[in-house]
């Protein structure tokens, strides 16, 4: 009877990615923190639950990079490549294994076109290089209903100084002091009722494959993570039984998702 991939029970990296935003005071798309989490851990859990994956590594039949250039858009980065190496060091995006591509709507959903048409040009791309590279893509979906713009409003009014903002507004941000609401209230971006739901919604159109469907192009995994982030109140991801959760179970998801991709590594280079 062939074995049974177990994923382990313990909180997966998306717990963390809440704590680097609460740990920073605010969620700031151009900074990578949450996204250094999110990679880290998704090889680790692959690792742990994937032996096949975890011996390539291990013997260096494969490595890891983080922040490649997309090899069809220069302005574009994968997060995360692990494959086997070029002979000067680099990835070999010709012998790709697994390829992470991760994106956030926090505010302005009206991006979600953009992030979404950035998703799937690099599966199209990649797709024409390596089809069966394990290929992942992970959407924050943020679900407040209003958001303090920290880093485009708020903190570039410090910009001289500095150890202002550190001192009486820094401490003060995801910790659900109200008052900052009205402080700020020019730096508030306000979110429509439909707009988290459009925004999921939108994501699940991008085209998903089985493990052993090489030639149908499409991701391997789409996770989608509905995060309550406003940069006042403390950061969350909505539990099932949230209405702001839209019926997802992150934690479930993740879980299915390394399952899914020890599946497809085990098909694509171990059968």
């Amino acid at each position: 009877m062939p074995r049974r991939t177990v994923v382990r029970p313990l909180a997966s990296p998306l717990t963390s990615i809440i704590d680097r935003i609460r740990e920073r005071g605010f969620h700031n798309h151009r900074v990578t923190g949450h996204v250094d989490a999110l990679r880290g851990g998704i090889v680790d859990d692959l690792a742990l639950c994937c032996p096949a994956f975890k011996a390539d590594l291990e013997n260096g039949l494969i490595a890891r990079w983080e922040n490649v250039r997309d090899p069809g858009a220069q302005s574009r980065k994968l997060d995360l490549v692990i494959a086997e190496a070029n002979r000067d060091g680099g990835p070999n995006v010709k012998k790709l294994r697994i390829c992470l591509k991760s994106k956030s709507v926090i505010t302005a959903h009206r991006s979600r076109d953009s992030r979404f048409a950035d998703l799937y040009a690099t599966l199209r791309v990649l797709e024409d290089l390596k089809s069966e590279a394990v290929l992942v893509a992970t959407v924050i979906v943020g679900v407040a209903e209003k958001v303090l713009n920290v880093p485009d409003k708020v903190k570039p009014l410090y910009k001289k100084k500095a150890g202002k903002f550190e001192r009486e507004v820094l401490p003060r941000l995801s910790s659900g002091d109200q008052s900052l609401w009205d402080e700020f209230d020019w730096a508030v971006s306000v979110n429509r009722p439909d707009d988290p739901r459009n925004t999921i919604e939108k994501f699940r159109e991008l085209p998903t494959r089985r493990p052993g469907r090489t030639h149908v192009v499409g991701y391997d995994y789409v996770l989608l993570v509905p995060a309550s982030i406003d940069n006042v109140n403390p950061p969350s991801i909505p539990a099932p039984s949230d209405p702001k959760s839209f019926g997802i179970d992150v934690e479930r998801d993740y879980a299915k998702m390394i399952e899914i991709m020890c599946k497809a590594y085990n098909a694509r280079w171990h059968l």
